[in-house]
């Protein structure tokens, strides 16, 4: 059809063209054309030629139709996301394996520190990577430490991936990380099928298996959740500012780890949970530079002060 289309559009264009060839000149006093008149294509002609080149270029861009009126990649992809469940209680109970290969529940990692967690599988192609990539960039920017104020566990969302698997991938990231406690903060385990499906759906992490192409279709990012496992920060994507994660950790700790800079920061940022970024509140700028500068007041007031009463101290024993 699109090649049919195709030629009858050239064949009319062509026609245009050889009209514009053939048409005799005719020179009587003053340089002009003239063209005979059943030479001259009609406005009929002119309609059917766009019709014809606007429906090759629409049969030439436009996919085949496929049974259901839909295409394969569109269902596919059509229920992967990220649905953000904030303050979600994780199941903590669920049993997966850790790189070593010995049992261990969820539980065993959360009580103390905040944690952040990530979805992959570790033969992903290409996201997972760039995942697990952009979080070692953030890591390595961190002054906290994995094992320190915080703990990281990856989680394979593939079942038939193995622990071997999982202490490779583990190999590969603390080998670029190299911190001393991080080989006991960091953590690659994998699981069965139903303890994946819970712990993804309770966390909002929705992805689809491409069985033509043996393939995970899923969201990138990761999350913060509080030493009670509750979800408290999504941040989406592969790049994540080593900003927004440390305000993020420093919350979900219930500010028990970060220092008197981050609550300042805090004041001035707000976590906005529809693009996962900490963004600037205008008046809560407005209050911590109220505040700074109430402090400032307050402490040259308080040096005046001093200075004063150590001035009239001096005059008086002087006097005495």
């Amino acid at each position: 059809m699109e090649n049919r289309a195709l030629k009858d559009s050239n064949n009319v264009l062509a026609g245009f063209i050889q009209c514009g060839r053939l048409a005799p000149r005719f020179i009587t006093g003053r340089p002009r054309i003239s063209i005979p008149y059943y030479l001259l294509p009609t406005t009929y002609s002119l309609i059917l030629a766009i019709f014809y080149l606007l429906s090759s270029i629409f049969f030439l861009t436009t996919p085949p139709a496929h049974a259901g009126g839909s295409h394969p990649v569109d269902e596919l992809i059509k229920g992967v996301e990220f649905e953000q469940k904030l303050n979600q209680q994780l199941p903590l109970e669920l049993t997966f394996q850790d790189e070593a290969g010995q049992p261990v529940q969820l539980a065993d990692y959360f009580g103390r520190k905040p944690v952040i967690l990530v979805f992959a599988y570790y033969e992903c192609p290409m996201l997972c990577t760039l995942v697990l990539n952009g979080l070692l960039a953030t890591l390595n920017n961190l002054t906290f430490d994995i094992g320190d104020e915080f703990e990281v566990i990856t989680v394979s969302i593939d079942p038939t991936e193995t622990p071997e698997l999982a202490a490779a991938k583990k190999e590969i990231y603390l080998e670029q990380y190299r911190r001393p406690a991080a080989g006991a903060g960091w953590h690659f385990l994998v699981g069965q099928e139903a303890a994946i499906g819970k712990l993804t759906q309770a966390a909002g992490f929705h992805y689809q298996y491409d069985s033509a192409k043996q393939e995970y279709a899923h969201p990138t990012g990761i999350m913060v959740v509080t030493p009670e496992g509750k979800i408290a920060r999504y941040f989406y994507g592969i790049d994540f500012p080593a900003r927004d994660v440390r305000l993020g950790l420093v919350e979900a700790a219930a500010n028990k780890i970060g220092s008197p800079v981050d609550q300042l920061l805090l004041l001035c940022y707000h976590y906005d949970p529809v693009v996962g970024q900490y963004t600037v509140t205008i008046m809560n700028v407005i209050r911590a530079a109220g505040l700074t500068t109430v402090a400032a007041i307050g402490a040259v007031v308080t040096v005046l002060l001093r200075r004063e009463r150590g001035r009239k101290l001096g005059e008086s024993l002087s006097k005495a």
